[in-house]
């Protein structure tokens, strides 16, 4: 940061901003945010509370999927859903690598089916 400091008031903004970013690259898509995990190191509070460290690497994904609704026709419907997360590496998550939070995402009930 170039002023101030990491703070619950500040990572709130940076949730919300990447949340708005990704509903606006993809619009037709809901978007899922994973809550971050938030850090809170051995350090003296500032005006806007404790301390408060995010994980350093913000992340979008677009997924797609067959139709979540058994009656359409999965030649015809598919499903999506875009996901922001905070990660601490670079590495793309995958498999039983990636995060139980991610894994944990109740697909059919936040994706959104849709016609080709």
């Amino acid at each position: 940061m170039l002023e101030g400091y990491p703070c619950k008031p500040v990572n709130d903004m940076k949730v919300r901003s990447l949340q708005r970013q990704a509903e606006r690259a993809f619009p037709s898509t809901p978007v899922h945010a994973v809550p971050p995990s938030r850090e809170y190191p051995d350090q003296a509070a500032g005006a806007f509370g404790p301390v408060e460290v995010l994980p350093s690497v913000a992340c979008i994904g677009a997924f797609r999927s067959t139709a979540v609704a058994p009656e359409l026709d999965p030649v015809l419907h598919r499903s999506a859903l875009t996901v922001v997360w905070f990660q601490t590496g670079l590495d793309v998550p995958s498999g039983m690598d990636a995060d139980l939070v991610l894994r944990s995402i109740r697909w059919e009930e936040l994706a959104q089916d849709y016609e080709l």
